[in-house]
């Protein structure tokens, strides 16, 4: 029976820092294990610009703990206004290495999002030019289209349409929650990713529905069936480097999650590598923890696996705090409902 096992320092592909204090007291919560992360710019107001990156960027580096090292990875929040050459020009001078399409009102801030595809399409096509990756929330919006059926709806009439209308753009699928997503990124060549959170391997929404509304487990994309739920863990344990790990670790004070219209998201960056272990241990998958933690995400984004190694050890069950103080007030950690027997030991 493996009780250690060490793989190469992970990569977080989907990551929500926020900014402030908040920005202060959940930073160390990543850094501790993952060396990089794809920061998301969702911000109020959100960053569009290079310039506005860059700030962005600084104020996160001055956030770090001495000690710890970490690398954000920047985003630009996709506009209809969106300048093909500022995106051009930050992607040139290694300052951002993706851009996120947000269909506008789909979730938190996103209200600056696209609502007109046709009037990002010279971006589009600038970014296909130069390789540059395009993140996408894969929902619809439409109020006629129920919220279990969004991301299904979004594939068939915007993800797809754009993919043929595009040739040569790499995309990735974030936040993958249903079959249907399963299986169309998998059907497509190595300029198609997706990822899969760590928390929509745990939860169907059962959790958040059934004996009581549960705020904490309530994010967006919402959680599907428990058939749905599999497919994911099929995915994300059987070695298909079409998928990688984006926690979507997505901080809010209790205060705003536990009230009348709850923020969504989940706060997995203190214990995604013990829960995630868990999962793979439990799928007989270990040995493929590595490639979809630290190998598939480098691989599409053209940059190298990290150096660095961590090593995750089984023993007794795991206590993590139930909460991250904040200078604003606190952010509850997600609590996967089994117990975690492996921490990260170096």
């Amino acid at each position: 029976m493996t009780d250690t096992l060490t793989i190469r320092r992970p990569d977080d592909w989907h990551l929500h820092l926020r900014d402030g204090a908040v920005l202060q007291a959940v930073l160390p919560e990543t850094a501790r294990h993952f060396a990089r992360a794809i920061v998301m710019p969702n911000l109020v107001p959100p960053v569009v610009t290079g310039a506005e990156a860059a700030a962005y960027r600084d104020r996160i580096r001055a956030a770090l703990p001495a000690g710890m090292a970490f690398e954000p990875l920047m985003t630009l929040y996709l506009t209809e206004e969106t300048d093909p050459a500022d995106v051009a020009a930050a992607y040139a001078g290694g300052l951002v290495k993706a851009v996120k399409l947000y269909p506008a009102g789909a979730t938190t801030n996103s209200a600056s999002g696209v609502r007109d595809f046709d009037r990002v399409r010279a971006v589009l096509e600038r970014m296909a030019d130069i390789a540059l990756p395009l993140c996408v929330h894969g929902e619809v919006t439409d109020p006629e289209i129920d919220i279990f059926d969004r991301e299904a709806v979004f594939i068939e009439t915007v993800l797809d349409p754009i993919r043929r209308a595009t040739p040569g753009l790499r995309v990735v699928m974030e936040h993958i929650t249903t079959r249907d997503g399963i299986d169309y990124v998998a059907s497509q060549g190595d300029d198609m990713g997706g990822t899969i959170t760590t928390h929509h391997l745990v939860i169907n929404r059962n959790h958040i529905l059934v004996g009581g509304i549960r705020p904490h487990y309530y994010c967006l994309p919402v959680a599907k069936r428990e058939e749905h739920r599999l497919a994911l863990r099929k995915a994300a344990t059987g070695g298909d480097p079409h998928f990688f790990l984006g926690t979507d670790s997505a901080p809010h004070l209790d205060a705003l999650k536990e009230h009348a219209c709850g923020c969504a998201g989940c706060f997995t960056a203190t214990n995604t590598m013990s829960v995630l272990a868990e999962v793979f241990e439990q799928d007989d998958a270990l040995d493929r923890l590595e490639g979809f933690v630290s190998l598939h995400g480098p691989a599409f984004y053209g940059l190298p696996p990290n150096d660095g190694t961590i090593t995750l050890s089984k023993g007794a069950p795991v206590t993590y705090p139930a909460k991250i103080a904040t200078a604003d007030g606190p952010v509850t950690v997600f609590d996967p409902g089994f117990p975690l027997h492996w921490q990260v030991s170096q």
